[in-house]
């Protein structure tokens, strides 16, 4: 059975113990309030939608699980992607926002571990692949530079977060260190290959088409362009629901087959601390499944959307500095 819907490395309730809930929770605020005074002082009022964007495509492509190797399944977490796009503290708060509506909405993670959660996917993640980006982009020019940070990156994000997942897991008890860690980072390392280059390929195909996305001009980032991005970026998302979400792979992620294999799935709280209205992404009087992920996945859209989007405008000067 899985835990809570469709998503990679979200630390279902009962995981974790109080300590560590609490010490992840403290953090994980510290961080977002640190990355919501960035982002209130420094980005741009363009950006604005498309922090929206960047929400509703994340959420979408985390529901679209791929096949790994063993019988376990991974997909994009996104992390480098918007740190790239919109910087590291856009990228907290788009991350945080895709997690709470994941967690309250659909169930997806434990609501005792959202703390969790938010420091693995939210904070470490696109903080850390972001500076390796940047590192790696200072040694390597061109556009081929670009897009081995990026895959580098993107791989080096996905194995940071199942560190630090393992980590928190360790201090809890719930597995050892050394149980904990190959098992973890193995497994995760494969799936960051797929994180990588879906992330490339992502990154190259926004390069061809909208290159003002990536290299900050001004002449190259006129309002009318940023609407046009947020609008054809919207269609896309939604098609992916419509087309692709029903077919993703039902396999376990990577948590969740660690924790089969070392045994300690059962520890998973089987009683919801909060009782999501769409959770495992079921609506009830729909008996399709497929048309109830591609419901559930359009209501997610739109509720991550406006999250960050208005997250963003409460917090951007209406002066384009």
């Amino acid at each position: 059975m899985r835990w809570a819907g469709k998503s990679i490395m979200h630390i279902p309730d009962g995981f974790i113990d109080t300590k560590t809930a609490i010490t992840t929770g403290i953090l994980s605020v510290a961080g977002l309030g640190m990355a919501l005074q960035q982002v209130k002082r420094h980005m741009p009022q363009r950006n604005v939608p498309l922090m929206g964007l960047a929400a509703a495509f994340v959420f979408v492509a985390q529901m679209l699980n791929f096949p790994v190797a063993g019988g376990t399944s991974g997909h994009l977490m996104g992390a480098v992607l918007v740190s790239v796009l919109l910087g590291p503290s856009a990228a907290i708060i788009v991350m945080s926002s895709v997690l709470i509506v994941q967690c309250f909405l659909f169930a997806d993670g434990g609501v005792l571990a959202l703390g969790a959660n938010v420091f693995n996917m939210a904070i470490a993640a696109p903080l850390l692949g972001y500076v390796i980006y940047f590192l790696v982009r200072r040694l390597m020019g061109g556009e081929r530079g670009r897009i081995a940070a990026v895959t580098f990156a993107a791989w080096c994000s996905t194995v940071i977060a199942s560190i630090c997942c393992t980590g928190e897991l360790a201090w809890s008890d719930t597995v050892s260190w050394n149980a904990g860690f190959p098992a973890m980072t193995n497994i995760h390392m494969l799936i960051g290959l797929g994180e990588g280059i879906i992330t490339a390929l992502i990154i190259v195909a926004i390069g061809k088409t909208r290159p003002e996305l990536l290299f900050k001009k001004e002449e190259m980032s006129a309002a009318q362009k940023t609407a046009g991005v947020v609008v054809y970026g919207l269609l896309i998302t939604l098609g992916l629901i419509l087309f692709v979400a029903p077919f993703a792979s039902g396999w376990p992620d990577g948590l969740e087959k660690v924790a089969a294999s070392l045994g300690f799935g059962h520890k998973a709280g089987t009683q919801p601390v909060v009782n999501a209205p769409l959770h495992d992404y079921i609506i009830p009087g729909v008996g399709s499944a497929a048309t109830a992920t591609v419901i559930a996945g359009g209501i997610g859209i739109i509720v991550v959307f406006m999250l960050s989007f208005f997250l963003a405008r409460i917090l951007v000067p209406k002066s384009d500095k």
